[in-house]
């Protein structure tokens, strides 16, 4: 616990837990106004820009944004706090104090979860206000904003969400962790999330079971478009959601295996 509360106050003071967050709602927002002040086009044009601020669709839109650039964001974000474990010799340094390397990692893993949930539970608020705010510029009503069928089903979109992007940072966290520097994994994580997306053109019944088609296919759930819009690319075969939240598990818990296994029997020289 002390370990986990240590990581948890440095991640709070970190510039890139602010960054991603501001990242995830300032791209949110643009694409918000820029769907409330369409005047111009085909009438259909308009008539899809005002589809995504009207109310419940609003909240497809939304998560699908989070959950689909979020997961990239998660990537650098996992990869960022596991390079900098290394780059900054401060792993170097609780080990010399006697903390357990395994320990250490996987407690630092868990700050990140949570720091993910916050992040994701921000970007949502002020998703809705920035919808409510770009419906009412356009005129269109936000009576929508208390469906109950889509309020009831909210809560599990969440949880499956938040889940399938903590596997993606933790993805991220073990490239780090292999490469043992931040730009590395930084660079090495991002062209893992495309590289797997270009391949699905090619290997869609292989990248199907890849750690990235399974996070979008556990969170399309066919609900108004789903919410499994990811940045990697769109893969024509998908799981079923439920075996992909299964195979999500398993690539979370195998990569923090792999950070564990490496971080034990590496060298720590930093």
């Amino acid at each position: 616990m002390r370990v986990f509360l240590s990581g948890l106050r440095k991640l709070i003071r970190r510039p890139a837990s602010f960054v991603s967050v501001g990242l995830l709602v300032g791209l949110l927002g643009l694409i918000l106004i820029a769907a409330a002040t369409v005047g111009q086009g085909t009438a259909r044009g308009s008539a899809n820009a005002r589809a995504l601020i009207t109310f419940p669709g609003a909240y497809d839109l939304i998560l699908s944004f989070m959950f689909g650039l979020g997961g990239l964001v998660a990537v650098i974000y996992g990869a960022a706090v596991a390079g900098s474990e290394w780059s900054w010799g401060t792993l170097k340094t609780a080990v010399a104090r006697g903390e357990s390397r395994a320990r250490y990692m996987l407690a630092t893993f868990v700050a990140i979860m949570v720091m993910v949930a916050v992040g994701l539970a921000l970007t949502f608020a002020l998703g809705i206000g920035l919808a409510v705010l770009a419906a009412n510029i356009a005129g269109i009503s936000t009576a929508g904003v208390s469906d109950a069928d889509t309020l009831q089903r909210l809560p599990a979109m969440a949880a499956r969400g938040w889940f399938a992007v903590v596997e993606q940072a933790g993805l991220g966290f073990a490239i780090a962790t292999l490469a043992r520097s931040q730009l590395a994994g930084i660079g090495a994580g991002i062209a893992f999330y495309f590289g797997e997306g270009f391949a699905s053109i090619f290997f869609p019944d292989i990248i199907k079971y890849m750690p990235f088609a399974v996070a979008r296919a556990s969170i399309d759930t066919g609900a108004q478009g789903g919410f499994g819009g990811g940045g990697g690319g769109a893969a024509p075969v998908a799981l079923e959601p439920d075996t992909a939240l299964l195979l999500v598990a398993a690539w979370l818990i195998g990569a923090l295996l792999v950070t564990v296994l490496f971080t034990e029997r590496a060298e720590i020289t930093g």
